[in-house]
């Protein structure tokens, strides 16, 4: 039987904003660096690098 790995982290290939999977609360939060959020543009509709060559099966 394969194990769903789901992704931990994401990026939108449009504007840089990062997401990192928290696990304590079962949601997406915005990544920061040296303090500072990275939320790239907020009016952006995110397009995610998460895509065909995801694979999110356990090998």
């Amino acid at each position: 039987m394969n194990e769903v790995v789901p992704p931990t982290e994401r990026t939108c290939e449009r504007c840089g904003r990062r997401d990192v999977w928290d696990e304590d609360v079962s949601t997406w939060r915005i990544d920061s660096e040296d303090g500072e959020k990275l939320i790239g543009d907020p009016y952006c509709l995110h397009e995610w690098d998460i895509n065909g060559n995801y694979n999110p099966l356990a090998e």
